[in-house]
């Protein structure tokens, strides 16, 4: 971009605004971030989870380009020193409009503002997140169950939204009530009644779920277990005959488990009500038509000391080219380890156990760890070395 001007004038607010949203939107970006500095307004992408430049805009066209943001946003025009955010939908040309999310923030030289782009058509399937094949199956057979409780887990940005997106398309909305509880409703699902938290007015996650317990649900989604409250109605719920779906911001299924206890409900209570937890990561894949083979210097192993990949292996990384914008990447994929808890880690969560118990638990059942998913991923040519490394 580099202070070139879009079509429309490079004073046209509308026009400006119009470009940028067409641009992410034909480079399969998730976010645009305007960011005003001293002398110029900064413009970066979010590609595959990766910011990604994209030049700069003069700095005069800062304030007029966020005005108009805030008015197709519904925002107060006139305030700039409070945080602000709205949500609108903009017609680029496409079969549907293009709905996003936007949100200000006071910086030093002006508003930033960062819009997300809520692309509906990116529902995925089970099928499609990157599950191992036994990892399919089971969480196919988790969604089956008619009660418990299921976990999926991992950092913002993991794509632990579309794994539950994917987890209620399972699921058959002509015979089951299903009810969702999301901060906020990110795509709309057909068949299911959807609701948003406000926590202005005291609509918490708390105080949303008892309210969907009096809906006569069969089916509960809570965007986020955030605290012991929401904890504790959401495994009450598992236990009265309802299959709950929920996410925690922890780093893997111990830790999950872990978690759980530490949030203060009784032991037996979440030995009884968990049925799985589901811990993921997202992974570019490489572009197909840049990378390029090595062979790798050293050994790699994990925490024990196991091999995972041997010294000489050949395995694919990123080279980049003007198809993945100079990134080696083209789109993401899921990396899982996926746990059904079995009687003896029932026992072991009653009982009150250490993490390491836990471990060596998972792992006698089997549970393929995180990085080792991803490593399967790189000896298949999906994503690079580098990668798996960087998000595990």
């Amino acid at each position: 971009m580099s202070k070139a001007s879009p079509n429309g004038g490079e004073n046209d607010a509308v026009a400006v605004l119009d470009h940028l949203i067409r641009r992410a939107f034909a480079a399969g970006a998730s976010d645009v971030h305007l960011e005003p500095k001293r002398d110029s307004l900064r413009v970066r992408f979010r590609i595959d989870g990766v910011m990604v430049p994209q030049g700069t805009l003069p700095a005069e066209l800062a304030a007029p380009v966020t005005l108009r943001a805030k008015v197709l946003a519904r925002m107060d025009m006139t305030e700039r020193r409070v945080p602000q955010d709205g949500q609108f939908a903009i017609d680029i040309g496409g079969v549907t409009p293009v709905h996003l999310r936007a949100s200000t923030f006071p910086a030093l030289h002006g508003e930033t503002l960062v819009m997300r782009l809520l692309l509906s058509h990116k529902l995925i399937t089970l099928s499609e997140l990157g599950l191992a094949e036994e990892d399919l199956e089971t969480v196919g057979r988790l969604v089956d169950r008619s009660s418990g409780l299921i976990l999926v887990c991992g950092p913002t940005g993991a794509g632990k939204t579309s794994t539950l997106y994917a987890a209620l398309q399972e699921l058959d909305t002509e015979r089951l009530s299903v009810v969702t509880l999301e901060d906020p409703v990110e795509i709309e699902l057909a068949g299911i009644t959807q609701g948003q938290t406000n926590v202005r007015q005291g609509f918490t996650f708390a105080s949303g779920l008892r309210a969907i317990l009096r809906q006569d649900p069969d089916v509960i989604l809570v965007g986020e277990m955030r605290d012991q409250e929401t904890a504790q109605i959401a495994l009450q719920a598992s236990l009265t005959g309802h299959l709950v779906l929920s996410t925690l911001h922890t780093a893997d299924v111990v830790e999950t488990v872990a978690r759980l206890v530490d949030l203060g409900a009784e032991s037996w209570i979440v030995a009884n009500a968990l049925l799985g937890v589901v811990a993921q990561r997202l992974v570019r894949k490489l572009c197909v038509d840049c990378s390029e083979v090595y062979a790798l210097a050293a050994d790699i192993t994990d925490e024990t000391g196991k091999e995972l990949l041997a010294a000489g292996t050949e395995v694919r990384r990123a080279k980049g080219c003007v198809k993945c914008h100079q990134t080696g990447y083209r789109g993401r994929t899921g990396i899982f380890e996926v746990l059904e808890v079995d009687d003896e880690l029932r026992d072991a969560v009653k009982s009150r156990a250490s993490k390491r118990l836990y471990r060596d638990l998972v792992r006698k059942a089997g549970l393929v760890p995180l990085r080792e998913a991803g490593l399967r991923k790189v000896k298949l040519g999906e994503t690079s070395l580098d990668e798996v490394l960087r998000v595990t």
